[in-house]
């Protein structure tokens, strides 16, 4: 399954952030808990040289919370500063002020040598489309200053936002990398809702799920869809069954089931999962 999706706009958010990059301090970068390697864009990396940088594990609540802890802890040994969130109940939030914080701590220290108090901190939020920047500035601000959407790229532009006498936040779009290497990395974008799903082939995607699955947590096809089956095709149709995924003549409606086992999987019905797992 070949995965490729770079919108015109995202060439020129990338300039922009190239540009806005020289204003802030920190860098707080939200990822999905679910995929926290393959969220991430790897151009930020370059872009982000010297600066601070404040990894946020998103939708923490839907992943298995034995990986979130280790990939807090890979994040950490990489010099990151780490905290687990939900932006859309709140979970976390509070934590983020103090370490932003230590995270400048130095830059604080260098502006009271020089005289400079109270400046308060810029910080550019980055992050892949539908990772959840604007759902979580909103959260964060307490009132509804940024855009949000559940499809990918409904940020454009860039935006300041003011939340207190200590913190600037800087609101960009999320953008994706021309090319994904790794096709496994395109998959998994493409599950946590990242790609645009018009372009997708939802079967295959879900497929590309139940194999994975299978491998790595059965016990949700055998319990959630009675799925007793190794062959991925055959394992759908148990999934059309179990959902009365019906088209005209009684056929299975294959896509319908498709789009409901990907819907599950993405809002947590199927309970809570890691995709990828922290190298050893």
């Amino acid at each position: 399954m070949n995965i490729q999706w770079y919108p015109g706009h995202m060439t020129k958010a990338k300039r922009a952030m190239k540009e806005d990059i020289k204003l802030i301090d920190l860098i707080i970068e939200l990822v999905d808990a679910r995929v926290p390697l393959s969220s991430r864009n790897p151009d930020i990396d370059e872009l982000g040289a010297g600066k601070a940088r404040m990894v946020l594990l998103n939708k923490s609540d839907l992943a298995d919370e034995r990986y979130n802890n280790a990939w807090a802890a890979y994040f950490e040994s990489q010099g990151c500063h780490v905290v687990k969130v939900n932006s859309r109940s709140g979970a976390g939030l509070k934590q983020i002020g103090g370490v932003v914080q230590e995270a400048c701590k130095e830059k604080i220290e260098r502006d009271r040598r020089r005289g400079i108090l109270n400046r308060p901190v810029r910080a550019m939020v980055v992050g892949i489309p539908n990772v959840g920047k604007s759902t979580f500035i909103n959260s964060f601000a307490g009132k509804a200053c940024a855009k949000t959407g559940n499809k990918p790229g409904v940020t454009k532009g860039n935006q300041w936002i003011r939340l207190n006498k200590n913190l600037e936040l800087l609101d960009t779009p999320g953008i994706l990398w021309p090319r994904f290497e790794d096709q496994q990395v395109g998959i998994r974008l493409a599950l946590i809702g990242s790609i645009n799903d018009d372009i997708l082939n939802k079967d295959e995607l879900a497929m590309e799920l139940i194999r994975f699955l299978k491998k790595e947590y059965p016990q949700v096809l055998s319990e959630r869809y009675e799925i007793n089956t190794e062959d991925e095709l055959e394992a759908l149709k148990q999934v059309a069954r179990a959902r009365g995924c019906l088209a005209k003549g009684g056929e299975l409606d294959l896509t319908k089931a498709s789009n409901i086992f990907i819907d599950e999987f993405r809002s947590g019905k199927l309970g809570r999962l890691t995709l990828e797992f922290p190298l050893q």
